[in-house]
């Protein structure tokens, strides 16, 4: 079971966290610059500890060097994802 959700990044923010939808897309502060992949691993690591599950369980799939990504969550439903990322 997998559930593809889209984000859009906020690099370089004061703190790093959900911060709702926009567009379709959920809203993911990062403090980390988007350089070198560093926040593209901060975003793995915030999504796997709002959702429940380990970083090895969620993959950018789309958008690697964009805002808008499309990120793959494995071993979650999509109904207790919404549930989790809820702001």
């Amino acid at each position: 079971m997998a559930v593809f959700i889209d984000v859009r990044v906020i690099p370089r923010a004061a703190r790093p966290g959900l911060a709702g939808t926009r567009n379709g897309a959920f809203l993911v502060r990062l403090s980390a610059p988007p350089v070198e992949g560093a926040a593209n691993a901060e975003l793995v690591q915030v999504l796997a500890e709002a959702l429940g599950v380990p970083k090895r369980q969620v993959t950018i799939v789309a958008g690697e060097r964009g805002r808008l990504k499309r990120v793959r969550v494995e071993g979650i439903t999509a109904e207790r994802a919404a549930e989790r990322l809820k702001p």
